[in-house]
């Protein structure tokens, strides 16, 4: 089983990484939002900076485009497409649980607030959650 994993949620003006470690432990040890024109040298980085094993790659805004490109810097059998559906929706929520919100925001409803920055690492994290229960689901018992 892979020991460090990279989220990517692709996009057309910026996309969202994240870089988690499963074993010994499961811990996030990187998550940024980078300009799009930046993704593929700052994931080339991550991924030799942290020994990544396999890129998880969200299906749905320009995944095509960009599954094309990574495969330029990572073997095809090292990125895994999983499904984005709603991702961003649990991305929103997440965020308010990793930054609380502050005076006023407070007093209002979750549904109504609105993050103040990009939260396209907190659905790269998700992914890969996506595909981390997916793999523990396969797995026989």
């Amino acid at each position: 089983m892979e020991r460090v994993l990279v989220g990517f949620d692709p996009g057309r003006d910026k996309c969202g990484l994240a870089v988690v470690q499963t074993q010994p432990a499961w811990q996030v040890l990187h998550r940024e939002v980078v300009p799009a024109g930046e993704a593929l040298p700052r994931l080339g980085a991550l991924w030799q900076q942290f020994g990544a094993e396999r890129l998880i790659l969200g299906n749905q805004t320009t995944a095509r485009q960009w599954k094309a490109q990574l495969e330029s810097l990572l073997l095809p059998q090292q990125i895994v497409v999983v499904d984005e559906r709603h991702s961003s929706e649990e991305a929103r929520r997440r965020y308010w649980e990793v930054y609380q919100p502050r005076g006023w925001q407070r007093l209002l409803p979750k549904g109504l607030r609105v993050p103040d920055k990009a939260y396209d690492d907190l659905v790269a994290l998700i992914l890969v959650e996506r595909y981390w229960r997916g793999q523990a689901a396969a797995k026989p018992t």
